[in-house]
């Protein structure tokens, strides 16, 4: 939607302006382009812009009409060579607070942003690329923009709030999929969602609440970088063992790849610190001071080779690694900290005794190449033109609402678990990289294997790693990898 406006006259000091918020409309732009995927030529339509979000208001009971809250921007593609069967994903990210950017530009769209990767990153401008590999290969593709998000807000003179939480943010983005399911005609289209981050913890719930809500059964849910119990990765509970466990095995790997274990590979690394993180980490951790003298110290000495700290800090920490203490603490040797996104990523430090640091440099990396690739696509491939600031991670989201779960830890895996018990052809595709220290493999891991559902029904979850961190597909070939997995998971849950 265009924000620029007519000017009007201003209102005299001690009055008050008669005239109401105009009555907001959708604004979407459609497009038609090309993609050539291998031998192939893949003919779709672009259409992009915000669409109006409306509650049924009942005044004592009576139905008083439908009122505007908030208008959400969203992007699809639509092959116009498919059949109105043809698969679709809904896609978003997480935060709480982020765009659909990273997923749009980075791994599923049909055009990427080329940015570089670890010691060849490209400098400004920056390109934009066809992406062969995207998954409208198999798969239209709607992404979606949480309300205070991207483009997304609250209608003039409302309030975004309610939309700030997790139930106000699945009801939202649960109607958005219903309204361009109805609108265009895609009842009867296989539908997947993928999520990631923060987006992982929506999926999930999102499985069921379309499923209970409107009697929308999925084909799929794709989880990148999952994490669907905040208590696993301590973000309400930062003093939790339960969380020091999570992220060994993710420290150790990170370790590896900046060299702290010899000739080790990184499997052996990964499986050392998974074996060690089964029985007698939460044991050592347990004990806590009553783990003493040469046992205390087998301990101290065992998380520092996993993790490449130093002895004397591991001790001084009484075995407990906090994620940002971690990639501030080890490259100070070289006056460097690590990426919590991706620890691929290195930076320098703001100050060598810095207790944490000041900025994830892989956070720094990415973020100028994806506004560049964004900003430039709406406006000129897709003929989108707004004066409003795409919220690429927005501060607005903040305090985000968890009050459904006062008392307990942000959980969702029974709402996944509901879904896949009403719903037996309801398969989930899981990716982790090897380096992402924002949620580790092991959290998410552990979380699914407790799923409320039968054991057999555990194979209908599967799992894929990458060597990477949080986006892993910024390094290139876990970008190539993810998106084929990514398609053969489509074409598999759609077969059943």
């Amino acid at each position: 939607m265009s924000e620029k406006q007519e000017p009007t006259e201003p209102t005299p000091p001690g009055h008050t302006s008669s005239t109401a918020p105009a009555d907001p409309t959708d604004d979407l732009v459609t497009t038609e382009h090309t993609l050539q995927v291998e031998d192939r030529t893949v003919h779709y339509t672009a259409t992009t812009g915000r669409i109006v979000l409306r509650e049924e208001v009942y005044d004592d009971g009576v139905f008083t009409g439908v009122v505007p809250r908030a208008e959400v921007f969203l992007t699809s593609y639509v092959a116009t060579d498919g059949e109105r069967d043809r698969p679709v994903t809904f896609a978003f990210n997480g935060g709480p607070g982020s765009s659909s950017v990273w997923l749009h530009v980075g791994l599923m769209g049909p055009r990427r942003v080329r940015m570089g990767d670890v010691g060849d990153l490209v400098p400004p401008p920056y390109h934009l690329v066809d992406n062969p590999e995207s998954l409208l290969a198999v798969s239209d593709l709607v992404f979606i923009d949480p309300v205070s998000t991207g483009y997304s807000r609250a209608v003039e003179g409302g309030k975004p709030g309610g939309y700030h939480g997790v139930s106000g943010d699945i009801e939202s983005i649960g109607e958005v999929i219903r309204l361009w399911t109805a609108r265009n005609e895609r009842w009867m289209s296989p539908k997947f969602l993928a999520g990631e981050s923060y987006g992982t913890l929506r999926a999930a719930a999102l499985a069921d609440h379309l499923q209970s809500r409107y009697s929308l059964s999925l084909n799929g849910v794709m989880l990148i970088s999952a994490v669907l119990d905040l208590g696993s990765i301590g973000l309400h509970e930062p003093d939790t063992d339960r969380a020091f466990v999570s992220f060994l095995p993710t420290y150790a790997a990170v370790a590896h790849r900046h060299g702290r274990h010899g000739d080790a590979t990184l499997e052996e690394v990964v499986q050392e610190a998974r074996d060690y993180c089964e029985r007698d980490y939460p044991w050592a951790l347990s004990q806590g001071r009553r783990l003493v003298g040469e046992e205390r110290a087998e301990h101290v000495r065992k998380v520092a080779r996993l993790t490449g700290l130093s002895p004397a800090w591991v001790d001084r920490a009484d075995l407990r690694v906090e994620h940002i203490r971690f990639c501030t603490e080890l490259l100070r040797d070289e006056r460097r900290v690590v990426g919590r996104l991706d620890a691929r990523f290195t930076g320098p430090a703001a100050a060598g005794n810095a207790e944490t640091f000041d900025a994830d440099p892989s956070h720094d990396a990415i973020a100028g190449p994806y506004a560049a690739a964004f900003n430039h696509l709406v406006r000129v491939d897709l003929g989108y033109a707004s004066d409003l600031h795409y919220e690429q991670i927005s501060p607005r989201v903040h305090p985000w609402s968890y009050a459904d779960f006062e008392g307990r830890s942000v959980d969702v895996s029974p709402r996944l678990a509901r879904a896949m018990r009403a719903n037996p052809h309801l398969r989930v595709h899981v990716a982790y990289g090897w380096f992402d220290v924002a949620t580790p493999f092991r959290g998410a891991e552990e979380t699914l294997a407790a799923l409320a559902v039968p054991v057999d029904d555990l194979e209908r979850i599967e799992h894929h790693y990458y060597p990477a961190g949080h986006m892993m597909y910024v390094h290139e070939p876990s970008r190539v990898k993810q998106s084929a997995d990514l398609a053969d998971f489509v074409r598999r849950a759609v077969r059943g």
